[in-house]
């Protein structure tokens, strides 16, 4: 992969499939903002990196964080070629028992903090022909009982991508990708019991005919093709399930 260079900001980047996809950048040479609420873990990938990592500590929907995120990008490395929005809440519960403001939560997680980021880069990227990476979900595109709040975020993550890449074409590519089920620690913040993860969990190795869970480097790696000019470079508007045939 040609990633040499380039700059990239990462969000959700602390663990899980963000800190698969930092690891991917960085180990082509990439120099990587990585962005998340926990600074510790984001001081061990600089700690193991060095210059090639800037650190953002920072709630990707407080107010000003978008710009505070892009300013320390493009300060550190002189330039943004990318930007991946990771960064994502899950909250699990039927129409009669989730709260409104937990989908209201969502929302601003996985739709708008992502477009802000967007909009915020928008200059940079379009300067250098630069690309964005959203991370949905298959939840964005299959029926999901009891996950529905979810997956219309999602859903509306993959249509602002879809709407973005002609919008901003042909000076900024966009595209997503959809995980299926990923061991992450994001599962513990669901707001289901320790039994109902574990149903959710068979239920879903049952469902996906690969027969196991995705694994985060195995995410890192497509999103480096994404932003990878030289093998993407004629690529936009594309949702592409990363899900072990989920959606097969």
């Amino acid at each position: 992969m040609t990633l040499a260079g380039k700059s990239v900001v990462v969000t959700g980047a602390a663990t899980g499939i963000g800190r698969g996809i930092a690891e991917c950048l960085l180990s082509s040479d990439a120099n990587v903002t990585v962005v998340g609420r926990r600074e510790e873990p984001l001081r061990e990938l600089a700690d193991e990196h060095g210059d090639a990592v800037a650190v953002v500590a920072q709630d990707i929907c407080s107010p000003g964080a978008a710009e505070r995120i892009i300013a320390t990008a493009t300060d550190r490395f002189g330039g943004l070629d990318a930007v991946v929005n990771n960064a994502g809440l899950a909250r699990f519960g039927g129409l009669d028992a989730i709260d409104p403001a937990e989908f209201d939560a969502m929302f601003a997680v996985n739709v708008r903090a992502p477009a802000d980021l967007i909009r915020c880069a928008l200059p940079w990227l379009r300067a250098g022909r630069g690309s964005v990476v959203n991370v949905s979900s298959v939840g964005g595109v299959l029926s999901m009982p009891g996950r529905a709040f979810y997956g219309a975020t999602k859903a509306a993550l993959n249509s602002l991508t879809r709407s973005l890449a002609r919008e901003l074409a042909p000076e900024v590519r966009v595209n997503a990708i959809l995980p299926g089920p990923v061991d992450t620690p994001m599962w513990a913040g669901t707001g289901l019991d320790d039994a109902g993860i574990q149903q959710l969990r068979v239920d879903l190795t049952s469902s996906t005919p690969m027969g196991r869970f995705g694994e985060d480097a195995e995410l890192g790696r497509w999103v480096c093709l994404l932003i990878d000019p030289e093998v993407s470079g004629w690529i936009t508007g594309a949702l592409i399930p990363v899900d072990g045939g989920r959606t097969a």
